[in-house]
């Protein structure tokens, strides 16, 4: 998720390499997504949709996966976390409220994983 992505590289202020790519990326960001991480200072400059490489699970020591619906089926030994995020949209919320929550759930599982990755 470019959402996560833009999170993790705000929160580690370079201390972290961080990619991302998807199994099925689409043409351009999420205008709300966007919109919701500006609203937190958070920039997505240079950023694009792009997809999963071997050579980039190759490079990686940890795979995160937002959501359930994507599937990856090599990591070569790279361990992956899946992240099931909230969907305020079954609960009928829509637009940028959605969109706020979703970002907010990420943020926070970001800081967690932050946290983890600069503890040692």
């Amino acid at each position: 998720s470019q959402l996560a992505a833009a999170l993790m590289r705000h929160r580690a202020g370079g201390t972290v390499a961080v990619a991302s790519a998807g199994t099925r990326p689409g043409g351009r960001l999420n205008a709300e997504a966007v919109a919701a991480l500006e609203e937190l200072g958070v920039s997505t400059a240079g950023e694009h949709p792009k997809p999963v490489t071997d050579e980039l699970l190759q490079a990686a020591d940890r795979v995160v996966v937002l959501g359930t619906e994507a599937e990856l089926s090599e990591t070569h030994g790279t361990p992956v976390e899946v992240w099931e995020t909230d969907e305020p949209s079954t609960r009928g919320i829509a637009g940028m409220e959605r969109m706020r929550l979703i970002r907010d759930d990420i943020a926070r599982r970001v800081d967690e994983l932050y946290a983890e990755l600069t503890s040692g």
